[in-house]
C-alpha cells in the first residue's frame, strides 16, 4: 500500500482511503481536483488536502496532483487500484 504525507502533520496516510475510515479534522475535503488554487493554498500552508473520488481516472487525476494528500472513495474495490500500473503501463 503506497503511503503519502498527509500535509504537515508528521503522519503518513494510504494514498487511497475509503471514506469514515481516516480522521480528517483540520484537513481541506474537495469534491473534485479542479480547485487546484484552493490546494496549493492549503498545502503551502501545512494543512491536509483529499479529494473525494468515485472513479479510477478519478482517483489518477487526484494523485497526480503534488499537494493531494489521499483520494478518498466510498467504492472499497478502488482500494485495489494499481496505481504504478495506471501510471505508466
Amino acid at each position: 500500500m503506497r503511503e503519502r504525507w498527509f500535509g504537515a502533520t508528521g503522519r503518513k496516510v494510504p494514498a487511497i482511503v475509503l471514506e469514515g475510515t481516516i480522521d480528517l479534522d483540520g484537513a481541506l475535503v474537495l469534491d473534485d481536483a479542479s480547485d487546484l488554487e484552493a490546494a496549493h493554498q492549503a498545502h503551502r500552508a501545512g494543512t491536509p488536502v483529499v479529494v473525494r473520488c468515485s472513479t479510477p481516472a478519478d482517483i489518477h487525476a487526484a494523485l497526480s496532483l503534488g499537494p493531494v494528500a489521499c483520494a478518498l472513495v466510498t467504492d472499497e474495490s478502488l482500494l485495489q487500484l494499481d496505481l504504478a500500473e495506471m501510471t505508466y503501463g
